[in-house]
């Protein structure tokens, strides 16, 4: 039998309100991300973090078009403190040197292999910045990506599992949409 992953996106404190690069309404899906955790319905959680050196290429002193945001080690970089960290099974953390983008959960991670050792075929994913985050850290997985108003399904496909992350358009469509 395969099994349902709960996937949370960059759900990170420098995202959300007060945070370095806030998204408008970030928080709004605390709630229902802590509602998912809850329910008992996923077989494994997994959080995704932006976790970038302060030397980072996409930061606007490097060249990059970002403030600095969700920098190792800072407030800013934690999982939002409304999660309870104690019920995230693991923490995939991207753009961790500087030159890693870290727009796809996938890059240079072992995301892929966290939920192939887990038989995830099912994955829900939600986060904050709908419009970056979601396309880079589902892309390849499909999956349900939940904002407040929105929600998508897919299913978990092993041989697009380590997309090329230049490929953003073929990411999109390597899972069929039900």
């Amino acid at each position: 039998m395969m099994a349902r992953a709960l996937l949370i996106i960059d759900f990170q404190n420098d995202f959300t309100e007060g945070g370095a690069l806030a998204v408008p309404d970030g928080d709004a899906i605390a709630d229902r991300v802590n509602e998912l955790i809850d329910s008992g319905q996923f077989d494994l959680v997994v959080a995704t973090r932006d976790w970038h050196p302060p030397d980072h290429s996409s930061f606007q002193a490097q060249g990059g078009p970002w403030p600095p945001h969700c920098v190792q080690g800072t407030h800013g970089a934690e999982l939002h403190d409304s999660l309870d960290r104690n019920k995230v099974d693991a923490v995939v953390d991207a753009g961790y040197e500087p030159e890693l983008e870290g727009y796809s959960g996938f890059e240079e991670t072992d995301l892929a292999k966290v939920l192939r050792s887990h038989d995830v075929d099912e994955v829900t994913a939600g986060a904050a910045a709908k419009e970056i985050t979601t396309a880079g850290g589902t892309a390849g997985t499909g999956g349900r990506i939940f904002r407040p108003e929105t929600s998508y399904t897919g299913r978990f496909t092993p041989a697009t599992d380590v997309p090329d992350p230049r490929a953003m358009r073929r990411r999109l469509f390597a899972f069929k949409m039900r």
